[in-house]
C-alpha cells in the first residue's frame, strides 16, 4: 500500500507505515499488527507501539489529535505505577516532506505509546492455559497489588452517590440482557438481578462504610489474567486509563474480577488465592457476602460486555459472544445463589470475614474451600 503524502495522512496510512519492517529498522516486514476497538498495535521486535484509533464512543473520545495525545500521555503515566520497566515513553508520528516517521523533524499528525515488548508466555491467561502457573509466582503479584493499594490516590466520593452508581449500573446490565434480540435466558437474568438488588437493599451500608473509610482507590480498572504478567519483576499492564470514574474502584472489586476470570479459565485457585493475600496484606476486614455481590456484578458485567458486541453493525466472530456470555452468566449465577442463601438464613448478620475469620459459620462453597487450602 502506498502512503499518501500529497494530503493528510489517513488512519490507512498510518497503519501501512508503522506495520512495516523499514519503519522500526527491520531488515523483513516481521511486525505483527493487532487491531482492538480502539486501537492498533505493532509488535515490532522487543518494541510495542500503540496507535489510537481517532474514534468518539459513549466513554472515551479520541477524535481529536489533542485528545489522543492527552491520552495516550495518561495511559503512559498511569500504566507506569503498576508496570515501570515496560512503559518505556510516548512518542510523536511527523509528517515531512520525506514523509511518514516517528519523531524527527515535520508536523506531528500523531501519538504512540512506546512499550517493552513483553514475554508472552508468562502473561497470566496463556500461563493458566499451559498449566505453568506456581505459587512462587503469584504472590510477588499478589504484593505488588497491596503496595499499589496502600498508594495509590483516593477520589472523592459521596457514600450516597456511591449506592446510587451501584443501582444504575445493576439496571443498565438488567435492561441490555433482556434485549429480547440477544436471545438469553430471562429467568436467569431476573434471578440475577433480584440477588444484587436485595444485596444493595440490605447491605448497601457496608459499600457505603467502605467509602466513609477512604477505601476506594484510583486502581487499575481492568483487572484480567491477560493484563498479569508473571516475569521478573511481576507486572500488570494496560489500565484503563479513559476514565477515572471507572478506576474509582474497591481493591476487592478488583481482585474478585480477577478472580472470577480465573476461575472462568479453570484456574479457580489462582484468584482465591490472590484475594486471600491482598486481603492479609492490606488488614482490611471484609464481610464474604460483599466479595460475592462484587463476583456476581462483574460476571454479569462481562456477560453484558460480551453480547453486546453481537449488537455492532458488523461484529467482529459473532458466533463467539452469545457462548461467552452465557459462561459468564453461569458464574453470576453461582455467586448470586450465595447471596439469596445468605439473605434467607442469616438474618442479616456479619458473614466470616476475610482477613480475621471472625463471624458465624456458613456452608463450605467451592471459592470458601479454595481459601481454606492456602498454606
Amino acid at each position: 500500500m502506498s502512503i499518501n503524502t500529497t494530503c493528510e495522512p489517513t488512519l490507512a496510512d498510518k497503519v501501512a507505515f508503522l506495520r512495516k519492517g523499514a519503519t522500526h529498522g527491520r531488515v523483513s516486514d516481521d511486525v505483527v499488527a493487532v487491531e482492538t476497538h480502539m486501537s492498533w498495535v505493532f509488535l515490532a521486535g522487543d518494541t510495542v507501539y500503540k496507535l489510537k484509533k481517532p474514534v468518539r464512543f459513549p466513554y472515551l473520545d479520541y477524535s481529536t489529535l489533542k485528545r489522543r495525545e492527552i491520552a495516550c500521555l495518561a495511559e503512559h503515566q498511569l500504566n507506569r505505577r503498576l508496570a515501570a520497566p515496560t512503559y518505556l515513553r510516548v512518542a510523536p508520528l511527523c509528517m515531512s516532506a520525506k514523509g511518514l516517521a516517528i519523531g524527527g523533524p515535520g508536523t506531528v499528525i500523531d501519538w504512540l505509546v512506546v512499550m517493552q515488548r513483553l514475554d508472552e508466555t508468562w502473561l497470566l491467561d496463556r500461563a493458566i492455559a499451559a498449566g505453568r502457573v506456581e505459587r512462587a509466582r503469584l504472590d510477588p503479584v499478589a504484593r505488588l497489588l497491596v503496595r499499589f493499594y496502600r498508594t495509590a490516590g483516593r477520589p472523592f466520593l459521596s457514600p450516597a452517590l456511591h449506592l446510587r452508581e451501584w443501582e444504575r449500573n445493576v439496571a443498565v446490565n438488567h435492561k441490555i440482557l433482556l434485549d429480547p434480540r440477544l436471545n438469553l435466558p430471562c429467568g436467569l437474568i431476573w434471578r440475577i438481578d433480584r440477588a444484587q438488588r436485595l444485596f444493595l437493599e440490605r447491605r448497601g451500608a457496608l459499600l457505603a462504610e467502605r467509602v466513609r473509610a477512604k477505601l476506594i482507590v484510583d486502581g487499575h480498572g481492568d483487572l484480567r489474567p491477560e493484563h498479569v504478567w508473571l516475569g521478573q519483576p511481576p507486572q500488570i499492564i494496560d489500565c484503563l486509563e479513559f476514565n477515572p470514574r471507572l478506576r474509582a474502584v474497591d481493591p476487592f472489586d478488583e481482585v474478585a474480577y480477577l478472580s472470577l476470570e480465573c476461575e472462568r479459565l479453570g484456574a479457580l485457585w489462582i484468584g482465591a488465592r490472590i484475594v486471600r493475600q491482598v486481603a492479609l496484606g492490606l488488614h482490611q476486614p471484609l464481610p464474604n457476602e460483599v466479595l460475592t455481590f462484587y463476583s456476581c456484578y462483574r460476571a454479569t458485567l462481562r456477560a453484558r460486555l460480551a453480547i453486546a458486541h453481537i449488537l455492532e453493525s458488523q461484529p467482529r466472530t459473532p458466533e463467539r459472544w452469545p457462548m461467552l456470555a452465557r459462561a459468564y452468566l453461569r458464574i453470576a449465577e453461582t455467586e448470586a445463589a450465595k447471596l439469596e442463601r445468605c439473605f434467607k438464613t442469616r438474618g442479616g448478620r456479619p458473614v466470616r470475614d476475610l482477613h480475621t475469620g471472625a463471624g458465624s459459620r456458613r456452608p463450605q462453597s467451592r471459592r470458601s474451600a479454595a481459601r481454606r487450602s492456602f498454606p
